[in-house]
């Protein structure tokens, strides 16, 4: 493997063996220096932003964004040290405004007697809109230097105002290297695993474990290897069966109501979009397996079902609606079968996005309009006095006629007619598509280097 960065040599003067040694391994082993921070080069490397903060020592108020365990906390916590702050913690699920002004008093006060405060707060995206506010005047004015810690996408979890007093930092997941790089430095590092001379017999499995995630990494072989414990070898084994049965399963890192919602329902309706029916049913297994409602799984079907299918197929909505009531009805696990049923049929149906598009167009040409007026032949009448005024007057009952059409002015009074629906030449729609043309050939004129349909 690729020496990342230079072998840390165990010495039990270190600040980690100083640690609490009935800590959790990734705190027992948190860096001390930025060089020993694995990862997050582009941040951490030659010239790189936040190794200039760290050469000069003075440092912005910053927000770390990224997912959990790629060492937002440490680089708090190395910038507190490298700049001689004075590290205050609060955690977004648990404080409230009354906490973020004492620490702010207090910092005031620090300051006086030439001290800088640093305050940390992790969860950043939890603090509701006057949380976040009570913190603007401070960072403006320089009495605290904020670290904000998210795993979710600032731009819509930060308030603009506060967002534009920091620097936004974009950390990346570890890759596997890192992830190996970290777990091989406990190893050799922490006084405990030593004591242990630990052996891990298959990578694959702790790395396929973490998932990019340092932390998740460390507490597994922590687990694992209280589990395991030495053998007769006079090693501490660890392999899949150990980290199966010390973790029991594979926990997906999944937010509900975060990025990696978002991202993978996302994904899963890119796969039906793009009639890829193996795909789909993959996202949907993960979203599942990561305790995703299967009601809101139900429910997007529902709304795809209309928004990309339309009537390319119109028993794709059908379908879409069964799916929810079933789901609705049976419940997990058995409401899966559903889904799948489900997810297949949308995935492999003909799609036509014309009934979204004609409706964003019917709205903004609406939002135009100063007046939206009803002609007099399409009013209703049920009054003698409406009938006297032209109510209904002039119109022309089609279902009179032998084809059940004919021609008449439908749109808004002084509105011009215009083509919104363009059904699509695949599926169902295709025939939409030869009748209107055949019943009004101005708006929908003969085909013109369409592609074939492709039923």
């Amino acid at each position: 493997m690729t020496d990342l960065f230079a072998p840390l040599e165990p010495d039990p003067s270190s600040k980690r063996e100083a640690a609490n040694r009935n800590a959790p391994l990734a705190e027992r082993i948190r860096p001390a220096t930025i060089d020993e921070v694995i990862g997050q080069r582009h941040l951490l490397g030659p010239g790189a932003p936040l190794r200039r903060f760290f050469e000069n020592g003075d440092f912005p108020s910053i927000i770390f964004w990224g997912p959990p365990g790629v060492g937002k906390t440490t680089l708090a916590q190395l910038m507190a040290g490298g700049a001689s702050f004075d590290f205050q913690r609060l955690s977004a699920i648990e404080a409230g405004v009354k906490d973020v002004r004492a620490v702010i008093s207090a910092a005031q006060n620090r300051l006086r007697m030439g001290r800088r405060t640093l305050l940390f707060i992790d969860e950043i995206h939890r603090f509701n809109k006057s949380q976040q506010d009570a913190l603007l005047h401070a960072v403006e004015k320089g009495v605290i230097t904020l670290v904000g810690a998210t795993t979710e996408n600032p731009s819509f979890e930060v308030n603009a105002a506060l967002l534009s007093r920091c620097q936004v930092y974009r950390l990346k997941e570890l890759n596997r290297d890192e992830v190996r790089a970290v777990v091989e430095r406990a190893i050799e590092s922490d006084e405990k695993l030593r004591a242990l001379n630990i052996r891990i017999d298959d990578w694959d499995a702790l790395l396929r474990l973490a998932a990019g995630d340092a932390r998740n990494a460390l507490n597994a072989l922590e687990m694992a290897a209280a589990l395991a414990g030495r053998r007769d070898d006079e090693f501490c084994r660890i392999d899949a069966d150990i980290l199966e049965r010390a973790l029991q399963h594979r926990t997906a890192r999944y937010d509900k109501k975060g990025d990696n919602h978002y991202d993978a329902v996302s994904a899963f309706i890119k796969s039906m979009r793009g009639s890829d029916p193996d795909a789909a049913l993959l996202w949907l297994a993960h979203m599942l397996e990561a305790g995703e409602d299967p009601k809101f799984i139900a429910r997007r079907m529902v709304i795809f079902a209309s928004e990309d299918i339309g009537n390319a197929d119109p028993m794709a909505l059908a379908t879409a609606v069964n799916v929810f009531q079933a789901v609705n009805l049976i419940g997990m696990p058995e409401c899966m079968l559903n889904l799948a049923q489900g997810v297949t049929y949308l995935a492999s149906a003909a799609k036509s996005n014309a009934s979204y598009t004609a409706v964003k167009q019917a709205r903004a040409l609406v939002s135009q309009q100063d007046v939206i007026r009803v002609p007099h032949h399409l009013r209703n009448a049920p009054t003698e006095l409406m009938k006297n005024e032209g109510y209904g007057h002039g119109y022309q009952y089609p279902h009179d006629h032998p084809s059940g059409y004919l021609p008449q002015q439908y749109f808004p009074e002084g509105m011009a007619e215009t083509t919104l629906y363009r059904p699509v030449p695949r599926g169902t729609e295709a025939e939409f598509a030869d009748r209107l043309r055949r019943f009004r050939p101005d708006r929908y004129p003969e085909k013109n280097g369409d592609p074939e349909s492709d039923e």
